[in-house]
């Protein structure tokens, strides 16, 4: 009996969940952790389905006229992260969403380079070792642009060492932070650069 049951577990962590016990959305926390933070090997990663659309017709995506709900909640304005791992993008962008900023995110400096002046974020939370284009050059860039010199920066890294902290201020960083970091603490500096008490 004790065999069986414990045949029973096995057989079902393997399996898909039966039609109509999917989860209709997956939490947001869920999609900052890889496959192997959820347990799961390569063989048994099942692919999330989408929840079709379910009204027949067009999609209006506008508000309609007699309409009595109004927005709850405004952003508190928008950042940029950049970091080429993307498990640290997500889990920036996540914690970043759930406190209310508006997220985009870029996968390394000359990515960021390219999207700021679209995203026009009040603060950018940068990576320091990435491909392409580092963070410190990416700092450097950003700083020399008018247009993108007003922009807050936040670096974020593993370098922890006193000479990568006083080279943060030289390339105008506003805020230095060392992986692994609180998202509490993440969350703090990042709100009190743009401005939200």
């Amino acid at each position: 009996m004790r065999s069986s049951r414990s045949q029973y577990i096995r057989s079902c962590k393997r399996e898909a969940p039966p039609a109509g016990f999917e989860p209709a959305l997956t939490a947001p926390e869920a999609v900052a952790l890889s496959p192997e933070l959820w347990g799961l090997r390569a063989s048994e990663r099942v692919p999330a389905k989408v929840p079709a659309r379910t009204r027949p017709g067009p999609r209006r995506d506008h508000r309609p006229e007699d309409a009595t709900l109004t927005r709850v909640a405004q952003a508190l304005g928008r950042v940029l992260v950049v970091d080429d791992d993307e498990v640290i993008r997500r889990l920036i962008a996540v914690n970043l969403q759930l406190e209310g900023f508006d997220v985009s995110t870029a996968v390394d400096g000359q990515d960021c380079l390219d999207k700021v002046t679209d995203v026009d974020p009040a603060v950018i939370t940068l990576d320091v070792m990435m491909p392409r284009l580092d963070g410190w050059e990416t700092a450097v860039q950003l700083r020399k642009s008018p247009g993108t010199a007003h922009i807050k920066v936040v670096l974020i890294t593993a370098r922890a060492q006193e000479d990568d902290r006083s080279r943060a201020g030289h390339v105008g960083a506003d805020a230095y932070l060392t992986k692994p970091f609180d998202p509490n603490e993440m969350i703090r500096i990042v709100r009190e650069l743009a401005g939200v008490s």
